[in-house]
C-alpha cells in the first residue's frame, strides 16, 4: 500500500502526470487539485505540447498563399465569409465596355435599315394545315362552353357527336366562328360565352320586373351584381312562386314566350275540395273566360289530405293569371300556386329565392324546344 507522501512526492518531482509537463497534478498536490479556478492551467502549459487555441482565437490566415487579410485559396465558404461567418474578401470591380455615343448608334440603325430595305418579306412556314384560317379551334370553343377539357372535347369529335352547320365533324383542329357557325353536341346547340342563362325560384311577393318605381322587391334585386343586362322570360303574378328564367339572349326569350312554339308550363295548385272526377276533363275541354277559351294540356291530382287537394296543371298558354282564373271559373279558387317547370327546366330542390346558372344541356334543350 502506497502512502500519501509517495503520491505527493511523485507530483512534486515532475512525474509523467505532474509538474511542468502539463499533467493533471501541479507542484502543489498532483491529482488532489481540481481544474477550477486557482490552478493556473493556462499559464502552466509548457512548450512540449502545443497550445490549443480557443474558438474565438482561431485564425484563418493559414496555409500556403494565405495572408492576414484573408484565407488561403481553396478553403470553404465559411472561411471566405459565407453563411457561417469568416473574413470577406473585397470584390474587384469588373471591366465594362465604354458607352457608345448616340450619333454612332443612329448611324448603325440607319445602316441596318438600308441593308434590309430592298429585300422581300420572308414567309414563315405554317405550323399546321389551316393556320391561315380565321376563327378558333373547335375543341377550344367546346371547352370554353363547359363540355370538359380540350382532350375530352377531342373525344367528342372523334365519337362523331359534334355538328357544325348541320355537318358532322370528324377532323381535329377545325376552326369555327362561334358567332356565325351553328355548333351542336348530341343535337343540342352550344351557346356562346357571351350569352347567360339563369333560373330563379321566385318567392311570393316579388314583382316580375327588373325595376319597380314603387320600390317593391323585384327580379332585378337578385341580379344586381351582374355586368351583363338580363331580362326575364315571361311573367309570374306577385303571389305566384316558382321557376322564372333570366337571360340576355333576346331571340331565345322571344321564342319561349311566343304562342307559335307552345312551350309548356307546369303548375302545382292548392285548392279545397271535394272536387268532381270530371274536373280534369273540364279543364282539357276548355273553360270560358273573359278573353276567350282556355284549355289545359294535362291535369292530375298529386296529393289529397281530407278536403285539401294538390293538383298539377300543364298548359302552353301564357295569359295573365290563366291558371287561377281557370280553376276559379270551375269553382275552385286557388290558395297557393307554384310553377314547377318551364319547358324542360324544372324547379327540383332549388330553394326559394335562389338563382342558379343553367347547364349547357339545359340551354341546348331550351333552344331545341324553339327550333334554335
Amino acid at each position: 500500500m502506497r502512502s500519501s507522501s509517495g503520491r505527493n512526492s511523485s507530483g512534486n518531482n515532475g512525474g509523467s502526470r505532474g509538474g511542468n509537463s502539463g499533467g493533471r497534478g501541479g507542484s502543489g498536490g498532483g491529482r488532489g487539485n481540481f481544474r477550477g479556478a486557482g490552478n493556473n492551467r493556462d499559464d502552466k502549459q509548457g512548450s512540449g505540447r502545443p497550445k490549443k487555441p480557443r474558438p474565438e482565437e482561431r485564425r484563418y490566415d493559414v496555409g500556403p498563399g494565405a495572408t492576414k487579410d484573408g484565407p488561403k485559396a481553396g478553403r470553404g465558404g465559411a472561411a471566405r465569409g459565407g453563411a457561417k461567418g469568416g473574413p470577406k474578401q473585397p470584390q474587384k470591380p469588373g471591366r465594362t465596355a465604354p458607352a457608345r455615343p448616340r450619333e454612332y448608334e443612329a448611324q448603325i440603325e440607319e445602316r441596318n435599315r438600308d441593308r434590309y430595305a430592298g429585300k422581300k418579306e420572308v414567309k414563315l412556314p405554317k405550323t399546321f394545315p389551316g393556320a391561315e384560317q380565321e376563327g378558333e379551334r373547335l375543341q377550344k370553343v367546346l371547352a370554353r362552353a363547359g363540355f370538359g377539357s380540350r382532350r375530352a372535347c377531342e373525344e367528342l369529335i372523334e365519337q362523331a357527336r359534334v355538328e357544325i352547320n348541320g355537318e358532322i365533324v370528324l377532323e381535329q383542329g377545325r376552326r369555327v366562328d362561334p358567332e356565325k357557325d351553328e355548333i351542336k353536341v348530341d343535337g343540342l346547340t352550344v351557346a356562346t360565352q357571351r350569352f347567360q342563362f339563369f333560373s330563379l325560384n321566385k318567392p311570393a311577393g316579388v314583382v316580375s320586373t327588373m325595376e319597380d318605381p314603387e320600390g317593391r322587391q323585384c327580379l332585378g334585386d337578385y341580379v344586381t351584381n351582374r355586368e351583363t343586362r338580363l331580362f326575364h322570360v315571361g311573367r309570374l303574378d306577385t303571389e305566384t312562386e316558382g321557376v322564372i328564367l333570366l337571360t340576355n339572349h333576346g331571340e331565345l326569350a322571344h321564342r319561349l314566350t311566343h304562342p307559335k312554339y307552345g312551350v309548356k308550363k307546369t303548375y302545382l295548385a292548392h285548392i279545397v275540395g271535394p272536387i268532381p272526377r270530371d274536373l280534369g276533363k273540364q279543364l282539357k275541354d276548355g273553360i270560358q273566360l273573359e278573353d276567350g277559351y282556355a284549355r289545359a294540356d294535362h291535369f292530375r291530382v298529386v296529393q289529397q289530405t281530407g278536403k285539401n287537394y294538390l293538383v298539377e296543371v300543364t298548359l302552353h298558354e301564357g295569359r295573365k293569371h290563366i291558371v287561377r282564373r281557370m280553376l276559379a271559373e270551375a269553382g275552385f279558387p286557388v290558395d297557393k300556386l307554384v310553377r314547377v317547370a318551364f319547358g324542360p327546366i324544372t324547379l327540383g330542390d332549388q330553394k326559394s329565392g335562389w338563382l342558379r346558372r343553367l347547364s349547357n344541356t339545359e340551354v341546348g334543350m331550351l333552344m331545341q324546344e324553339v327550333d334554335l
